[in-house]
């Protein structure tokens, strides 16, 4: 009898215990991977240190809640510049593939960038400025019988066609600095503004674009109206303000695009965070918002949670984050810091479904750019100089972020601190991603819950750590 009694005993002792055990359960397949703001670490895959250990009771609790989600990502990635593709092409062959394959492949030693802005036209990294329809001064060309992707074809859609034998999934945006000079104001590459009367000829001109661009394999998930339009000192620059933007939507690119059948979304502003008003300006013309997908911003202005309200006047429509410049040489320490606190993890924890670094690819001159306004700082996330390839701050900046989160992954609910911001996501093959930044001089001992299970990390000081579990 007493025999049967502690048999009795010690099956409630093992179910208390397994209870306990799976209430605290661990995630022993979670991984780390690191990059210091001292670039003593790079993009590192490193042990879970108090991985099976409580953390003390100073620790940053990060509690994950899957259950409350967000946007759906579309991507991380950079824009390939005219100049950028440039010097991809100019590579061997073997070199160009390898390069191409680190940076978009899905394997081991890749980072994963999946989606890609492109110039409609000349940006001002490119030789010089150009459009599809250049003709002799004095001309004009409204039935755009001269309208060619003959440069185009010289580099960019080479370097194109490499990268979607890479990624045939690769998403691609793509934004005009300037239409053809002889529609615009002040006929000039720099500054004017699009006359009235070429809106229907310009509308004509993004749909022979699209459709020309598709002849060579290559379809453009969305297309931004005006890259900067309230920036016309650049070159090619436009100055388009709100009221033509709304105007020549509504009156010409949609309907066009309605009429050929071009499923390419439209995303409006493409500028910065300080001036909300004009997208939600012009989303609030029911007649233009029909044809709009959502609106695309930088950070040369403004502050990144400026964002959420325009997601809050306009929750039907997507925010794309679109372009972040940095200048050479680069300082690693506060372009690490200052774009994975305000870029990977602000610009998604505003609704933003892409997060794009400015600038591919350059040469250790930061060339080429346009004169007259094209910038001659513009680091790019990798320097090429003949075969050989160096890493920038932009590279790794994304590499944390599109190595780890796929498009289709979608936010979900994290809490957050001011000294150790972060970000969280759900794949969809049901993995957890949050990317930690430490904004400290001393190492954090970090606990993150869900639901519970629990995974406790030391992310090392002043570091950016992506978990994955």
């Amino acid at each position: 009898m007493l025999q049967k009694y502690n048999l009795l005993l010690l099956g409630i002792a093992f179910i208390a215990f397994s209870c306990s055990t799976k209430k605290e359960q661990q995630n022993n397949d979670a991984l780390l991977w690191v990059t210091s703001l001292d670039k003593s670490v790079l993009l590192k895959k490193v042990p879970i240190e108090n991985h099976s250990e409580k953390p003390p009771g100073n620790a940053v609790i990060i509690n994950i809640d899957t259950t409350k989600t967000y946007q759906t990502m579309d991507g991380f990635g950079y824009s390939l510049t005219g100049g950028s593709a440039m010097h991809l092409y100019k590579m061997s062959d073997s070199a160009r593939i390898k390069i191409l394959e680190e940076l978009f492949g899905t394997g081991k030693n890749s980072i994963g960038a999946s989606y890609l802005r492109i110039s409609i036209g000349s940006s001002d990294l490119d030789e010089k400025p150009w459009s599809y329809d250049d003709i002799a001064e004095g001309k004009t060309d409204e039935n755009l019988e001269h309208f060619s992707l003959a440069y185009d074809t010289l580099y960019l859609i080479p370097v194109l066609k490499d990268i979607l034998k890479i990624n045939p999934d690769i998403k691609i945006m793509g934004s005009p600095w300037s239409p053809p000079k002889w529609m615009k104001t002040n006929n000039d590459t720099r500054g004017g503004s699009l006359k009235k009367a070429y809106h229907e000829v310009y509308a004509q001109y993004f749909v022979k674009y699209l459709k020309a661009m598709e002849e060579h394999g290559i379809t453009l998930d969305a297309i931004t109206v005006q890259n900067e339009p309230l920036h016309p000192g650049n070159n090619p620059s436009t100055l388009m303000l709100a009221a033509q933007q709304a105007d020549f939507i509504k009156h010409n690119l949609g309907p066009a695009f309605n009429k050929n059948n071009i499923t390419t979304k439209i995303v409006i502003y493409d500028h910065n965070a300080d001036r909300i008003d004009y997208p939600i300006s012009i989303l609030d013309d029911p007649e233009a918002a029909k044809y709009i997908d959502g609106a695309a911003f930088h950070l040369y202005g403004g502050e990144i949670d400026a964002l959420s309200k325009v997601h809050q006047k306009h929750p039907d429509k997507n925010l794309y984050f679109t372009e972040q410049w940095v200048g050479a040489p680069g300082d690693f320490e506060k372009e690490m810091e200052w774009h994975t606190e305000n870029l990977i993890i602000g610009a998604t924890r505003n609704w933003c479904k892409t997060v794009l670094e400015w600038n591919l690819a350059a040469d250790e001159k930061m060339d080429p750019h346009t004169d007259r306004g094209g910038c001659d700082i513009c680091l790019g996330a990798i320097t090429i100089k003949s075969d050989s390839v160096s890493r920038n701050p932009a590279y790794y900046i994304v590499a944390q972020a599109s190595k780890f989160i796929p498009p289709s992954s979608v936010r979900v609910a994290s809490s957050t601190n001011d000294m150790v911001p972060n970000v969280t996501f759900k794949t969809k093959e049901g993995k957890i991603v949050s990317v930690i930044l430490n904004k400290t001089d001393q190492p954090q001992q970090v606990q993150i819950k869900i639901g519970h299970t629990n995974v406790y990390v030391q992310v090392m000081a002043r570091a950016v750590a992506t978990l994955v579990q």
